[in-house]
């Protein structure tokens, strides 16, 4: 009796050996598109996307896209197969090493702990210098939403959403530039941002309360940064939360100065963006945000670099809040901003 309880041990055992997936796996999160899981986790789209599309056809759409929540496996390479591999020589180690380090940036200590180390994942934007300046701020939490017992300030989500794209910016060679700055929030993956009062105007301003002084003090920041570089891709990003009727459900809008064919253009490709993602994530919903001119907004007609406004959604509508108060969905929107932003400058010449 004793001998068949092992054998039964030892099958289930071996069973289980050989069942086990030797692929990790991971959820691919609504925004991501396939170089853009690889990169997360470490892999060269140059080397790998075959690999991935070839283990994961079957929960691919039909354009071969990623599913936002659906679990995908990484392409791995074997014990065996490492051990095949030439070893690189000093030239080329350092070559790699260089491209896959990672490193502290400047705005390291403002994406916050659990974000402060990024990884340089490729040269898109070499050479792009960007402005992101998230809305209101310091003694102006701008519009409030309700959701539940909780209030949902437009500045904590606008500047979280503001910070995920300086990162995602920087992580493809850009010079990034916070104009609106929080020491000690960093990037929050909390559902609700409890507000405060302590942001600050790039590079340590105090935030006045005249929204007037306020917009001229970070647009003067903007302008001052923009003449000290010179012949080079320049561009201003604000982030906005609106406020309308609790009934009414927007999607992103973008505004440009009339005058601005550069900002006219990126509001656009960005525009464009949305519009690709939106039909394949929710391809049975209809996308309604536009593009348009706006010369009345201050920064839009003042900045000196070309200058895209963006509302994000309203805080007030339930289904808006949504886009807000989940993570992932705050990311997926600074990662289509970005997308559309890596379309403008490589199509800049």
């Amino acid at each position: 009796m004793r001998t068949i309880s092992l054998f039964l041990v030892f099958l289930l055992a071996s069973v289980l050996a050989f069942s086990k997936d030797p692929y990790r796996q991971v959820v691919a999160r609504r925004g991501d598109g396939t170089q853009l899981l690889l990169r997360r986790y470490g892999l060269n789209p140059n080397t790998h996307l075959q690999a991935f599309l070839a283990l994961n056809r079957a929960n691919l759409s039909k354009g071969k896209d990623l599913i936002a929540g659906r679990k995908y496996r990484l392409p791995n390479a074997s014990p065996r197969a490492i051990a095949g591999k030439p070893k690189p020589s000093a030239a080329t180690a350092g070559r790699t090493a260089s491209v896959r380090k990672t490193a502290p940036v400047p705005l390291a200590s403002l994406f916050g702990s659990a974000y402060g180390r990024v990884a340089v994942r490729d040269q898109a934007l070499r050479g792009a210098i960007l402005y992101v300046s998230s809305g209101h701020g310091g003694p102006d939490p701008g519009a409030i939403g309700k959701y539940g017992g909780y209030s949902l300030a437009e500045d904590e989500y606008a500047y979280d959403v503001a910070l995920r794209l300086a990162r995602v910016l920087t992580e493809h060679g850009a010079l990034v530039y916070m104009i609106i700055q929080d020491p000690n929030d960093g990037i929050r993956d909390q559902p609700v941002l409890l507000t405060d009062y302590d942001e600050v105007t790039y590079p340590q301003q105090p935030i006045p309360r005249s929204q007037l002084a306020r917009l001229r003090q970070r647009i003067n920041a903007v302008n001052k940064l923009h003449g000290q570089h010179r012949n080079t891709y320049q561009r201003f990003l604000g982030l906005h939360v609106d406020s309308r009727s609790e009934s009414q459900n927007i999607d992103v809008f973008f505004y440009h100065n009339s005058a601005s064919a550069a900002g006219q253009r990126l509001a656009e490709r960005i525009h464009q963006t949305f519009t690709t993602r939106y039909k394949r994530s929710q391809p049975n919903r209809a996308y309604s945000g536009k593009v348009s001119s706006r010369n009345t907004l201050y920064v839009v007609r003042n900045s000196h670099p070309p200058a895209v406004f963006m509302e994000l959604g309203n805080i007030q509508n339930l289904k808006d809040q949504r886009r807000f108060v989940i993570p992932d969905n705050r990311q997926a929107m600074a990662n289509w901003i970005c997308e559309g932003i890596i379309a403008d400058y490589r199509a800049r010449r």
